[in-house]
């Protein structure tokens, strides 16, 4: 199995098929490469690019210009995330398929649960598409994408 929540400190002992419940409160917010955005990864596979996180922006926080490589899913648990097609308040849902390409930001701040077939490509003005972490897209993420694609 190749996935896992990292952080997670009682997940060692389990078994493969065991059920891995999670204590959010014990899992560290992770600085993303973002200013005002951090997150907590609930559930990442390195092999396919699944992912799960919850996101925490501070109030005016941007994620910049980045593409969905396949379908992202996220639910507002509080504020709301503000994009060019509109926006997403607490309480609601959007989805955005594969190959959307925009900027988002979060006026007054928000925190929501975000699911990702694959992790997002960040585009940086020297050129370079990198992760929200800022690792290399391509190195870490292209094989598990074009896994992901074929399912």
């Amino acid at each position: 199995m190749t996935a896992r929540t990292p952080n997670a400190e009682d997940h060692g002992q389990l078994e493969a098929r065991d059920s891995r419940f999670v204590d959010i409160a014990s899992l560290p917010w992770e600085d993303t490469k973002f200013p005002g955005v951090k997150a907590k990864t609930l559930l990442v596979d390195d092999a396919t690019g699944l992912l799960t996180v919850l996101l925490k922006m501070e109030p005016g926080a941007t994620l910049p210009d980045h593409e969905h490589v396949l379908i992202e899913q996220t639910y507002v648990l509080e504020g709301e995330l503000v994009d060019p097609d509109g926006v997403c308040t607490a309480g609601n849902y959007v989805w955005r398929p594969a190959g959307s390409r925009h900027a988002a930001q979060t006026p007054d701040g928000g925190l929501m649960l975000s699911m990702f077939q694959a992790p997002n490509k960040f585009f940086e003005r020297d050129g370079a598409v990198n992760d929200m972490l800022g690792r290399d897209w391509d190195e870490h993420w292209s094989a598990a994408s074009n896994l992901q694609a074929q399912r």
